[in-house]
């Protein structure tokens, strides 16, 4: 029975009631369905307020500096504005991205969407799939899936501690689907 895609309250916002979210995001066969987001702190309400404040803000600095005879400033005003606009709008352009991680039937597929829209996947067996946390700078530990030769990098967006609630998310649903017994013909 494949498992309903389940967004990690930890490591994405679930759209649905938190009562209809199961209490573990893998299946006793081991099998999971996860969607990571990275997390954006301000609203698209809020982004909205922030350049709304900013905007008035500017404009009248830039009737007062009209008033004295400094017209030359209210360009600069209208630049700071726009670059704040234009940095935010990149931040959530870099919002858009998405990794899903399905484990089903002995294969881990991650889909990775970029902000784009570019999706790419990649599928390894996860039967002798190990799941590390790499010793990074300060507290970043990156959370690397290897098997065979391969090594892919995943939730690279997270926060550390989400990577390590992942991490032993992923070894659970693997430990699992090892200690299933295969099904007989």
């Amino acid at each position: 029975m494949p498992h309903r895609a389940y967004f990690l309250p930890m490591l994405a916002k679930d759209p649905a009631p938190p009562h209809e979210a199961p209490a573990d995001p893998v299946s006793p066969e081991g099998e999971f369905d996860l969607i990571l987001r990275p997390h954006r702190s301000l609203s698209p309400a809020g982004f909205w307020v922030i350049m709304t404040i900013m905007g008035v803000w500017s404009f009248v600095g830039g009737i007062v500096f009209l008033s004295v005879g400094a017209w030359p400033v209210i360009g600069f005003v209208g630049l700071d504005v726009a670059l704040v606009w234009w940095a935010f709008r990149a931040s959530y352009g870099d919002g858009r991205t998405r990794e899903r991680l399905r484990h089903a039937g002995g294969i881990l597929t991650i889909e990775r969407m970029d902000k784009r829209g570019a999706i790419e996947c990649d599928s390894l067996p996860s039967h002798w799939l190990r799941v590390d946390l790499e010793a990074g700078t300060g507290t970043a530990r990156r959370l690397v899936l290897a098997t065979h030769g391969r090594r892919l990098v995943i939730g690279a967006f997270l926060p550390p501690e989400e990577r390590i609630v992942l991490a032993e998310i992923i070894r659970d649903a693997l430990a699992r689907a090892r200690s299933t017994p295969a099904p007989s013909s």
